[in-house]
């Protein structure tokens, strides 16, 4: 697949048709949007927003949360703010995220039949990880939105004048609600 990925990239990139996507690290509408690595939202949260490419910042991992004070989808937003002028964030999480059953019991087994020993994962909690929670995903889609969106503003170094908003987006639809 990667192969076939870089042959369509060298075409793309030979007849040009990167012209109608050039635009600058600064995002046009000062937005962020912190939100799940689904693939069913790549195409359909940009146009349910009514973004286009150099719109907005788009930060996405599994779930679209915020798991500690110095994950790397907070680190990403404060460089938005900071660095890049965002004003407003939305935590936008979606309807039948797989998220919702993740489990570190689940994966264990899996992990195991890949070749991961008892002692590697040791090695991951020796060095300070939780895995039942850092691999753990929630189980109420609105009360998870909550809590990214109070664990953002309530982050020392976040700004006191940076608006956060928490949404679900319909993962068919494109229809958001607020959660409030």
């Amino acid at each position: 697949m990667i192969d076939d990925i870089l042959k369509y990239n060298q075409q793309f990139v030979q007849d040009k048709l990167y012209e109608p996507y050039i635009t600058d690290k600064y995002p046009a509408k000062k937005l962020a949007v912190l939100t799940c690595m689904d693939c069913r939202l790549t195409e359909l949260l940009p146009k349910a927003l009514g973004i286009r490419n150099g719109d907005a910042k788009v930060i996405r991992n599994a779930g679209g949360i915020v798991l500690s004070s110095s994950d790397s989808a907070v680190r990403s937003l404060l460089v938005a703010i900071y660095e890049l002028g965002v004003k407003e964030v939305m935590v936008i999480h979606h309807t039948q995220c797989g998220a919702c059953h993740m489990s570190f019991e689940e994966f264990r087994p899996l992990m195991a039949a890949r070749g991961i020993k008892a002692g590697d994962l040791e090695a991951i909690r020796d060095a300070g990880v939780d895995l039942e929670r850092w691999l753990e995903g929630f189980h109420d889609t609105p009360a998870s939105v909550r809590s990214t969106v109070l664990a953002l503003k309530g982050h020392p170094l976040m700004p006191s004048d940076i608006t956060i908003r928490g949404f679900i987006i319909d993962s068919v639809t494109g229809e958001l609600e607020e959660v409030k």
